[in-house]
């Protein structure tokens, strides 16, 4: 039974004193500037910091981006996978404007982890690609894309990477004015998008803070350069018309050639959310702690696949009573309040510190055919990290910690493809690091035990998981870092994959889980080479992962409700690719630091016996220019993707395209007084594009050009 708002709090509480899990192990810069001005929001001054400014520069954590400032100002979009798509190494799956989730190095769903300040977001999109993620871009602090073997420390579900996302909601620091204001406001040409979001801090003592935030986000139906569906959709809809019109199916025949040339905006894609928030934190000499509380809201529509129905089987007499009923638009509504805790006491001796992170959130999630309500969502979490950091000695540093995860889902309605259940997590982990001379070693290690049951199905299964990293660095220089890193990772099975037993109409299949799965196992490495200067900063990495027993749904060829059944198998699978990222300042002239910089990923896939992994993103190159003053700064950028002509038999090719973009800031009453405006041009020449890694790529294209307009305030 789904537990009361009161009985979780209490859990909580035991759970946060008793198992204490916490953020893991992070990379705190000690870089200097990162960019050619000061960001001067307070928040950010301590640069990357993964989920806690304690044990700088762990280098096992090899692949980490971020994106922040002027940048996450300008990249900001409804949903957070389509904000950090010009990352390396990530795409997203772009559902709709209103559903979009990360893809890292290929991987998407139960393998990637997306966080708030460390801490699971406990929605439920990783359940499908049709499911929004409760993250709003456009109140964040900054954004951090984590790869490669580290991220284990975070769940076998982060084998692919994780996306961290850091808010304000409670405060770090206390600030030396008054208060402290962060303010964005943004409008889209493409969908008519207006968005505004803003957030305050105010000292009540020197120790005590305060936060307020708020934001909201309107969007029209997205407008597109071409035609909305693929040039095999359309000569589907063309020969259906042939067929009707040979029948005398003469208003069929018009709606399937409707539906063939249509073009300009993808209908039923508009969006509405809003959310707000505040938090209250304690800083003192020897620790902090705080909490916060917020609540998330949106409402937006999924595009529906030409010929494509929802399957919930007819109605005995409906055909006798006048035929089928007209279906309305699908749009989907979720909610979600939420209740943040974190905490530090600094310790004296081999410790330095206890951190504790933890998070409530009560989530639903309404599906809507037209006016009537379908399915019904519902997802009930805990989540809390407790670390201990160790005092560097000798240089040797490191960290340890427990993480406890509860998930209390059900779904209820015509498309209740996952039967009730509930799934306990708790894991033990340990990151240590040793440098000696030029060289530095670490290893981190993770054990798990996972319980997922289904009484509705009368199924339990419980999962021991062991996994474990060790990176060797050498370090020639203090600009040049050369490494190599192996893990062992396992992940649990999810009740996704083992109770799935119905019809799912965002991927248009019937799935069937399978219960006696077992752990899915991988051995994975990469090799890095990192290079940087205060003009030069290189990035290179290729990646491998061999997975014993990977967990996917293939096709059976049956039929049900409809819909093409697929049925979640195991098989071994192999995934290998390489990142790249440089940039470079070439020349000075005038006040102006003249920077070129480029981007590169590629990602192959295989399932033994069976061919490529499906919805893989294809080569992709990135290269820009720009000029940066202390108060203007200019950007042009050309985005090249390959095709995708390694499918499976139930995915189409995905033709290749190129973006070409460009965007000016300007900072208009100095570099130090916290007013920039900022405009942009995306996709110029009106191109249409479709991500190889999107279920709906063939009838949901990327948006069409798009002139967007920002101010970023932060006094």
């Amino acid at each position: 039974m789904r537990r009361t708002l009161l009985t979780v709090s209490s859990s909580l509480s035991l759970a946060a004193a008793l198992l204490a899990p916490l953020p893991v192990l992070a990379q705190q810069a000690d870089q200097e500037d990162q960019s050619a001005t000061q960001d001067d929001d307070f928040h950010r001054n301590q640069g990357i910091i993964v989920t806690a400014p304690f044990v700088r520069d762990l280098s096992i954590l090899a692949g980490t981006s971020e994106l922040s400032g002027e940048d996450l100002a300008r990249e900001a979009r409804a949903q957070i996978g389509d904000a950090l798509t010009k990352l390396p190494g990530v795409s997203a799956t772009s559902f709709s404007p209103g559903a979009s989730r990360p893809v890292l190095r290929g991987f998407q769903g139960e393998r990637i982890r997306v966080l708030t300040d460390g801490i699971g977001t406990i929605d439920v999109s990783n359940t499908s690609p049709d499911h929004g993620v409760t993250v709003e871009p456009i109140i964040l602090d900054r954004i951090e894309v984590l790869r490669g073997p580290a991220v284990l420390l975070f769940g076998g579900q982060a084998v692919g990477g994780a996306v961290n996302a850091i808010d304000k909601r409670i405060p770090r620091e206390v600030p030396e004015e008054p208060f402290h204001l962060d303010a964005l406001a943004t409008y889209g040409s493409a969908a008519d998008e207006r968005s505004i979001g803003a957030s305050l801090d105010v000292p009540l003592t020197s120790k005590l803070v305060l936060h307020l935030d708020g934001s909201y986000r309107k969007s029209d139906d997205l407008r597109v350069g071409g035609f909305v569906l693929s040039p095999g959709l359309r000569a589907e809809q063309l020969e259906e018309a042939a067929e009707e019109r040979a029948e005398g199916n003469i208003e069929e025949a018009e709606e399937a050639e409707e539906l063939a040339g249509l073009r300009g905006r993808i209908p039923n894609t508009g969006t509405e959310t809003y959310s707000f928030g505040g938090g209250l934190a304690y800083i003192g000499e020897g620790g902090s702690f705080g909490i916060s509380g917020s609540y998330y809201n949106s409402l937006y529509g999924v595009p529906e696949r030409p010929g494509a129905g929802h399957h919930h089987g007819e109605e005995e007499g409906e055909e006798e009573a006048g035929g089928e009923e007209e279906e309305g638009p699908v749009t989907i509504g979720l909610d979600q309040i939420k209740v943040d805790f974190r905490g530090q006491v600094d310790l004296p001796g081999f410790f330095e510190a206890l951190r504790l992170r933890a998070a409530y959130a009560d989530f639903k999630q309404t599906e809507f055919e037209g006016d009537e309500v379908g399915t019904v969502f519902r997802n009930e979490g805990i989540e809390s990290r407790l670390e201990l950091v160790q005092r560097e000695r000798g240089g040797w540093r490191g960290a340890s910690g427990v993480q406890y995860v509860h998930r209390d889902f059900s779904a209820i309605g015509a498309e209740a493809f996952v039967p009730p259940n509930t799934t306990d997590q708790v894991g033990i982990f340990t990151l240590q690091e040793v440098r000696t001379g030029q060289f530095e070693l670490e290893g981190a290690a993770r054990y798990d035990r996972v319980v997922v049951k289904s009484q509705d199905v009368g199924v339990e299964r419980r999962f021991n998981s062991y996994s474990f990293a060790l990176g060797l660095a050498y370090i020639p220089t203090d600009q040049l870092r050369i490494g190599v890193n192996l893990n062992r990772a396992q992940r649990a099975p999810a009740a996704e994959e083992l109770f799935s037993n119905g019809p799912h109409i965002a991927t248009q299949a019937f799935e069937i889980g399978n219960p006696n799965f077992t752990t899915e196992k991988s051995w994975g490495g990469e090799a890095y080479i990192r290079y940087s200067t205060p003009d030069v900063n290189l990035s290179l990495t290729g990646f491998y992962n061999r997975f014993d027993d990977f967990i996917i749904d293939v096709p059976t060829g049956l039929e049900e409700d409809e819909l093409p059944v697929f049925q979640f198998i195991q098989n071994d699978a192999k995934y290998y690719g390489i990142e790249a990222e440089a940039s470079a300042v070439f020349a000075r002239a005038g006040g102006f630091s003249f920077i070129a910089d480029g981007v590169a990923d590629y990602v192959h896939a295989s399932l033994d016996g069976l061919g490529p992994v499906p919805r893989i993103p294809p080569l992709r190159l990135l290269g820009g220019l720009e000029a940066q003053s202390d108060t203007l700064g200019l950007r042009a950028e050309v985005e090249w993707f390959a095709d995708q002509q390694r499918n499976t038999a139930f995915e189409t090719e995905t033709e290749g395209f190129t973006l070409v973009n460009a965007s000016a800031s300007w900072k208009p009453f100095g570099a130090s007084r916290g007013v920039t405006l900022i405009a942009s041009a995306n996709n110029i020449f009106d191109v249409v594009g479709r991500r190889a890694a999107s279920f709906t790529k063939d009838f949901a294209p990327l948006g069409g050009r798009d002139f967007r307009v920002s101010a970023r305030f932060s006094f």
